[in-house]
Parts: structure tokens; sequence; C-alpha cells
């Protein structure tokens, strides 16, 4: 077989390899990281902490416009929560305050909850283009004292590209997503003054 008979061939091939790398479904793990500072309002006073999933899947949806299988994208609720767990106490210990995940009467409770994380296929305006739409949601609720004050944190962003980003470049821009949440969350200051009365 000559050479320029074997071009073709493994141009096919190179192209099946791409395509079939393209088109697995993307499992995201993620590690969102506040790099905000946070107000200091604590002294010493411990606070109950919690995180949880207020998602109904953890599909957070799909690299194509057509909702194939291959192109699902998961965040899965038992990965992403220890990580919001970690992130809720580390940044109520910089507040001042002691985090516990034990309850007791008369003690600030502090639940945080991923409320969504949606990744949407959209069509650029600029030719040959196309963009994925992603939003992650987080609420805050302080419940002390009869009081409760709840805060919604919403983080957005519009990303344009020519070829599909891959599973690292997902994982990348998510976990931006959900930190610049986090921030919005903890630079609340009325969370804090409500854990400190």
């Amino acid at each position: 077989m000559g050479r320029r008979q074997l071009l073709p061939l493994f141009c096919v091939l190179l192209a099946g390899f791409w395509l079939a790398g393209c088109a697995s479904p993307h499992h995201l793990a993620l590690s969102p990281t506040r790099t905000a500072e946070v107000p200091q309002l604590g002294d010493g006073q411990s606070v109950s902490v919690f995180a949880q999933d207020g998602r109904n899947s953890d599909v957070i949806g799909h690299r194509s416009g057509q909702g194939m299988s291959t192109s699902v994208i998961t965040v899965d609720s038992h990965q992403v929560v220890p990580k919001l767990q970690e992130e809720a106490e580390r940044a109520v210990a910089d507040m001042g305050f002691t985090p516990t995940q034990e309850r007791a009467d008369g003690r600030p409770v502090l639940t945080l909850e991923l409320a969504n994380l949606d990744y949407t296929h959209g069509d650029s305006s600029q030719m040959g283009l196309d963009e994925a739409n992603i939003e992650g949601v987080l609420r805050a609720v302080v419940q002390y004292q009869g009081t409760t004050y709840t805060g919604t944190y919403t983080s957005r962003r519009v990303q344009s590209y020519a070829v599909k980003p891959g599973q690292a470049a997902n994982t990348r821009m998510l976990n931006e997503l959900l930190s610049d949440a986090l921030n919005r969350a903890f630079s609340d200051r009325q969370l804090g003054e409500l854990m400190a009365r």
C-alpha cells in the first residue's frame, strides 16, 4: 500500500478517535474554592454547618443541543456536597465562629445548598462559534433564635468556542462558576450578623 493510500486511512482513523473522545459523557469532579475575604463577626461561638444538594438530578446538561446520552454532563451529588461542606466550614471558621456538624438547642444553624447547576448549549452570534451557557446557584439559610435569613447567590457565564470544551475545560469553568457563587455567599454580611446575634 502506497503512502498516498495510507494518508486518507490515517485521517479517517484520527477523526474516529477524535469523535470518540468528544462523544463520551462527562462526569465532572468539582472542587470549588472561596477566595474572597469574609467579614469578621464571630467570637468563637459554635455554628452548626450543613451542605446539601437541592437539585432534582445529577445531570446538569448536554454538550450539544441534541440531548444525546453521549453528550451528557453530570456532577454527582455525593462528590460535590462534601466539597461545599468543607468550604462552608472554612468560611464560618474564617468569620471567627467554630463550625460543627452537630445540632444543639440555642445554636445557630447554617445550611448551604446547591440549588441549581445548569449547562446549556447555545448558538453564538459569531460565525463558526458555539457557546455554553452555564449557571450556578447557591442558597444559604441561617436559622437562629426564631429568625431565618435566606440568601440566594447566582453566578452565570457564557463561553464561546470553536471546538467543544473537553472534560478538563468544563471542570475548570464550573469550578470557577461555583467559586464565584461561594465568594458572593460568604461576603454577605447578613449571614454572619445573624449567627453572631
